[in-house]
């Protein structure tokens, strides 16, 4: 499971002109899952996330999680965290996991983030038009 993680004060997901999820301050969330992704390995992550301390303290130092700054999560699924370019220019996608399987993670995910704050979401497969603007920029990849 790989999530890349970016700060933003602003963030949406369109899908056929119409915005689907919006958040303003807080987390934009792009996550991919692979072979052996389980709900243990999502725990684990999500925890890791709503405890992250990219966010300012009161001296402007990245010293806060989500949960002491405040702000939602807009959460995103993106099977291309896995592309591999070893062999060529074309990416393959073999250690993405499939659809149908990754789709019940992704909905697990964002329910357990949901326990910890508001969460937006774009659709699971859809092609999206993802809007943000990354603060920082902080951008931290985490893998499990």
């Amino acid at each position: 499971m790989k999530v890349l993680i970016q700060r933003s004060n602003y963030a949406s997901v369109t899908i056929s002109n119409e915005i689907v999820g919006e958040i303003k301050e807080g987390l934009v969330v792009f996550v991919a899952f692979c072979e052996g992704d389980n709900e243990e390995k999502i725990d684990y992550l999500v925890k890791k996330i709503i405890n992250l301390r990219i966010f300012p303290d009161k001296n402007g130092i990245m010293n806060q999680s989500i949960l002491d700054y405040g702000g939602s999560i807009l959460s995103i699924s993106q099977f291309t965290l896995y592309a591999d370019t070893a062999k060529g220019n074309r990416p393959s996608y073999k250690k993405a996991l499939n659809k149908g399987y990754s789709k019940d993670l992704y909905l697990l995910f964002n329910q357990k983030l949901r326990a910890y704050t508001n969460v937006e979401e774009g659709i699971f497969g859809a092609d999206m038009i993802v809007n943000m603007n990354n603060i920082g920029p902080t951008t931290i990849m985490i893998e499990r």
